[in-house]
């Protein structure tokens, strides 16, 4: 095992268990998390961006397979400038477009207690957009 998947291990071991009091995780064959927050799925992958700098990298799907509407793209951008965790973003795809939320940071060295924090922080925003975004007007979420 080379040094860069070491550390990358260490760090994804880490997120589980600082995870494991909050959810049920999953370990998927790729090494990454994967676990349900209310109705919105995430996953943790860890990756070294340079020597000495391994991040871990959470992706929550706020919603998926969305008719396309340039009203709702338009709201999302609206409520991404007013996020301090996470980056809010559209993708259209061909079944039509899907919300998610997505936070990278250095993470290691950090106790399981405030990387749980940390963590669940990005994942009560993607569940609280979802609501926000989907629910409060009406659209569903996917």
């Amino acid at each position: 095992m080379t040094l860069e998947a070491a550390t990358t291990a260490r760090l994804l071991t880490a997120a589980k268990e600082a995870l494991e009091s909050y959810h049920e995780v999953h370990v998927d064959d790729d090494g990454a998390l994967t676990f349900r927050h209310s109705d919105v799925p995430c996953a943790v992958q860890a990756m070294q961006l340079a020597e000495g700098l391994t991040v871990l990298s959470l992706t929550c799907v706020v919603a998926w397979d969305l008719p396309v509407s340039d009203e709702l793209a338009q709201s999302v951008a609206e409520r991404a400038g007013q996020g301090l965790f996470g980056t809010l973003g559209v993708v259209r795809t061909e079944n039509g477009m899907d919300i998610t939320l997505r936070y990278a940071f250095p993470a290691e060295g950090m106790d399981p207690a405030p990387l749980g924090t940390l963590l669940m922080l990005v994942v009560a925003t993607a569940s609280q957009l979802r609501t926000e975004l989907f629910v409060d007007n009406g659209t569903g979420g996917e």
